[in-house]
């Protein structure tokens, strides 16, 4: 069984950085793709960042050049750098991660969500 845990989020001024981490625990043989996504209320659930195993990044539009995306693979864990954060950033982020497991089972995972307030 493979286990995503997120950690970071809370209340910061517009203008302001937070960091998000995101770390896969169990059973795991490889993770390949790694990202972010966000859902603010009344709002579908959104593309922020991946990251694959190797380091390619994508990043959506609205965050580009403000948000970076990082991960530690000997750690299994994934980040997610917010800088010059907006009213409109304000979201529950989750985590995703693609992989297999010790039993050479694919996986698609999700985090349990971690709020980001941008108070203006």
């Amino acid at each position: 069984q493979v286990q995503l845990v997120e950690s970071g989020g809370g209340l910061v001024q517009a203008g302001g950085s937070l960091r998000l981490s995101c770390a896969a625990s169990g059973s795991i043989f490889s993770i390949n793709d790694m990202g972010w996504y966000r859902q603010a209320p009344g709002k579908q659930r959104e593309l922020v960042a991946t990251i694959t195993s190797v380091g390619s990044t994508n990043y959506a539009d609205s965050v580009k050049g403000r948000f970076t995306i990082s991960r530690d693979n000997a750690k299994n864990t994934v980040y997610l750098q917010m800088g010059s954060l907006k009213s409109e950033d304000t979201a529950v982020y989750y985590c995703n991660a693609i992989g297999i497991t010790s039993w050479k089972h694919r996986f698609d995972l999700w985090g349990q969500g971690t709020q980001v307030t941008v108070s203006s």
